[in-house]
């Protein structure tokens, strides 16, 4: 094992209410800063509509979508659909049980059609049909059910498990799935906050998606518990930007719009989430 050479920076937390500033503030970050990675990440956002939308810049969105697709990678859309399939949903209508059943029928066609980035499963997959577990492994409509079915129920019922180390214990050098470990839901007075836990994450492939399936899942268990969706946290033990070099002069239209989002404010403000350091690799390092 070789060593790492490090800089010592703080961890980051980033508080934003726009899902666009948030991925930017984060991207901006490491764009200004040595390295490749931020560790950890704490990434915040509030401000989502009343049907659980949050608040994006289309301009971002289409410019970094451009680029994702150039690169070979998947869309904003493809990875957020791997978290919460926002289509379906539409399609059932509001009607849980036949989300459940709609993607249970049409995951076996997901995972043939993308089998090198599917084969190990999806996240959503691995929420509904865990393998195990009540309710024939479909975690939320445990939850949900519990929610709905008593009242007292206690917090820590409300989280749901992506890893599996009975699966995902492997010697496998580098692994497509899963990254997210697990995701919690705490009903408060002001609405539902989610919480998903990463072991690592790409900024650049898949974050923005992430965040922006995380939003969807939060935004339709809030509409099953009777609220709405307040606030998305997301925690990132290393947020890894790859799959690009920062200075590839093709970056250079998704960064200029990322800083246009604060040209209102005096600076881009980025807040130490402690005050406890740690090692953040350099550029370059493995």
């Amino acid at each position: 094992m070789t060593k790492q050479t490090t800089v010592v920076v703080p961890p980051l937390l980033v508080d934003e209410p726009s899902l666009a500033r948030a991925w930017a503030k984060a991207t901006l970050h490491v764009m200004d800063h040595s390295g490749l990675e931020i560790s950890p990440l704490v990434l915040s956002v509030t401000g989502f509509q009343e049907d659980g939308t949050p608040h994006e810049s289309s301009e971002l969105r289409s410019a970094l979508d451009t680029l994702l697709l150039a690169e070979g990678h998947r869309s904003i859309d493809d990875v957020a659909f791997t978290i919460f399939p926002q289509r379906i949903w539409q399609i059932a209508q509001g009607d849980r049980k036949k989300l459940f059943s709609y993607y249970r029928d049409a995951f076996p066609r997901y995972q043939a059609m993308n089998r090198r980035n599917n084969k190990r499963g999806l996240y959503f997959e691995r929420l509904t049909q865990f393998g195990r577990g009540p309710c024939d492994g479909n975690q939320l409509e445990w939850i949900l059910s519990q929610f709905n079915g008593r009242k007292g129920v206690r917090r820590s019922m409300f989280q749901a498990a992506v890893f599996d180390p009975e699966r995902d214990h492997v010697s496998d050098a580098q692994l497509e799935f899963p990254c997210m470990q697990h995701v919690s839901f705490e009903p408060t007075k002001n609405g539902l906050v989610i919480n998903a836990f990463y072991a690592t994450q790409q900024l650049f492939i898949k974050a923005y998606g992430n965040y922006l399936g995380i939003s969807h899942l939060g935004s339709f268990m809030a509409k099953e518990m009777g609220t709405t969706l307040n606030r998305m946290n997301v925690i990132v033990g290393v947020a890894k930007f790859e799959g690009i070099g920062k200075t590839d002069p093709r970056l250079a239209p998704i960064l200029k719009i990322a800083r246009e989002l604060f040209a209102s404010t005096s600076e881009l403000k980025l807040s130490p989430a402690l005050s406890q350091s740690i090692a953040l690799p350099k550029e370059g390092a493995a």
